[in-house]
């Protein structure tokens, strides 16, 4: 594909109906980015998709049914747009921060899609049903708990191997942790295929996987969101020691933090574990336990 000048050049042909084929190989990528201005950045862990496999994948992910609205973060050159839009997901919003990118998803995707110019950490999100994106990997954990804080049904995302490993990670595993017990909290996440740094451009320095989360259909199972994230963050500061030198940190003595570990029906021998060794719904029964007491 020749080199494209300008972003018009860019534009599809007015009355297609198939929506227009994004750009999924690197030096198209690379092409269509000087061509817009724009380099990708750095410091927002910024790369391009360009294996249009993955992208439809993710979106097989989607699980759409007609009448539901579905979310896009971060479009970029809309590799995954364009897959979203060949299996019938309409209607299709996509959030896209960079003003360039945004008017070349307007130009390449015509009235197929509503794009939003705005940041997914401060834009009010739109009702949908499910949520899909290619997330930077500086910013994708604050936008993935934003969703899951906001009950998004649906959330189907492509982050960093690491940061999707933690989310899904089970006690007594090395990733599990305070994200693990947060993202469980709000529903179950699922793990699908890891996806090699070949697949990006520029090339990123890690792996990462595709993933999805669904929320929970119940109400949330503590009382309060913030003192259980407190909770949490305080058990696993020090998360190389024994839970009875830790849990008298949110209990105001030693014989009290005892009392709540019995309420909140922790093992017999919990005060030799570790943070690590307690699935989330003994942390959950330790919150309520503790909004309980007197």
């Amino acid at each position: 594909m020749p080199k494209p000048s300008t972003v018009s050049s860019l534009r599809p042909e007015l009355g297609s109906v198939a929506p227009p084929r994004a750009p999924d190989r690197p030096e198209e990528v690379r092409a269509t980015l000087d061509a817009l201005g724009v380099v990708p950045s750095k410091h927002w862990g910024q790369s391009f998709l360009t294996d249009p496999y993955v992208a439809d994948a993710e979106a097989a992910l989607v699980d759409h049914r007609p009448g539901q609205s579905t979310v896009e973060i971060g479009g970029g050159l809309g590799i995954l747009t364009g897959a979203l839009l060949r299996r019938g997901i309409r209607p299709l919003t996509v959030v896209e921060q960079d003003s360039r990118l945004a008017a070349y998803l307007r130009s390449r995707f015509g009235e197929h899609v509503d794009v939003l110019t705005a940041d997914a950490l401060e834009v009010a999100l739109p009702p949908a049903h499910c949520f899909v994106g290619n997330l930077p990997y500086s910013v994708a954990t604050p936008i993935l708990l934003r969703l899951m804080a906001a009950r998004v049904p649906r959330v189907v995302f492509l982050v960093q191997r690491e940061v999707a490993e933690r989310m899904a990670a089970g006690p007594g595993s090395k990733q599990y942790g305070r994200l693990s017990i947060i993202a469980q909290l709000y529903g179950s996440v699922e793990l699908f295929r890891s996806v090699p740094s070949e697949s990006f451009t520029p090339r990123p320095q890690v792996e990462s996987r595709l993933a999805t989360f669904v929320a929970r259909p119940d109400p949330l199972p503590v009382p309060s969101v913030p003192d259980f994230e407190r909770i949490v963050r305080t058990l696993f500061s020090s998360r190389r020691k024994q839970l009875v030198n830790l849990l008298p940190r949110v209990a105001p003595s030693a014989d009290a933090a005892a009392r709540l570990a019995v309420a909140a029906a922790w093992p017999e021998d919990w005060r030799r574990l570790r943070p690590e060794d307690l699935a989330p719904s003994a942390y959950f029964a330790l919150a309520r336990a503790m909004a309980r007491r007197p």
